[in-house]
C-alpha cells in the first residue's frame, strides 16, 4: 500500500491503537495500521527506514492557544515536509493573543497518547483540528495511532472529516 509496513485494517488490530483512538477510527473504512519499530517513530527515521515519502507523512501537533487567562487546545495537520504556521495562521484562526506548542507532559495527559505518536484521531471532542489543505488533499496520509508502536495510513479526506476538523492554509511558506 506504502512503503515497507504490512497494512491491515485498523479495526482489525486495535491492540495496535492507543485507547482513544480505537473508536474514532472504527467508522473509518479505508483506515489501515501497521505495526512499527517504537524507535523509529520519529517522522524522518521512520520515512527513512520504512521507505515512506516524507510528502506522504502527516504531523499531529498539539498547540495550547492562550488568551484572556484561558487555554484553549487544539491539534494542527501539517506534511512532514512543511511547518505549521503556528504564529500567524493558526493563532488568527483561533483568536488567540499567543500560541505554543503544548508541554510534552500536558499533551500526553490531554490526549492519553503516546508523545511522537499523537493523532487526530480520538482528540477530546471539544478541540479544533485544524488541518493544512495540501494534508486534506492526499490520497494517502500516514499518521500517528496513538502510540509508538504503529502507523496510520488514511485518505486526506478522512482527515478532512474528523469531529471538528476545519480545513485551511495552515502551512508556513
Amino acid at each position: 500500500m506504502l512503503g515497507k509496513l504490512d497494512w491491515v485494517p485498523a479495526a482489525e488490530r486495535a491492540g495496535l491503537l492507543a485507547e482513544p483512538v480505537v473508536a474514532a477510527v472504527r467508522d473509518v473504512p479505508e483506515a489501515y495500521v501497521a505495526p512499527i519499530d517504537p524507535a523509529l517513530a520519529d517522522t524522518a527515521e521512520f520515512c527513512a527506514h520504512y521507505d515512506v515519502p516524507l510528502e506522504a507523512s502527516v504531523n499531529c501537533v498539539i498547540v495550547a492557544a492562550k488568551r484572556g487567562g484561558e487555554v484553549r487546545y487544539a491539534a494542527c495537520m501539517v506534511r512532514a515536509t512543511d511547518r505549521a504556521d503556528v504564529n500567524g495562521a493558526v493563532r488568527r484562526h483561533l483568536g488567540a493573543r499567543k500560541v505554543s506548542f503544548a508541554p510534552m507532559d500536558e499533551a500526553t495527559s490531554l490526549t492519553g497518547m503516546e508523545y511522537g505518536g499523537i493523532t487526530p484521531f480520538g482528540l477530546p471532542g471539544d478541540w479544533p483540528v485544524l488541518v493544512d489543505e495540501a494534508a486534506a488533499a492526499l490520497p494517502r496520509a500516514v499518521v500517528g495511532s496513538g502510540i509508538r508502536g504503529s502507523k496510520l495510513l488514511v485518505p486526506g479526506k478522512a482527515l478532512a472529516a474528523l469531529p471538528g476538523a476545519e480545513v485551511i492554509a495552515l502551512a508556513q511558506g
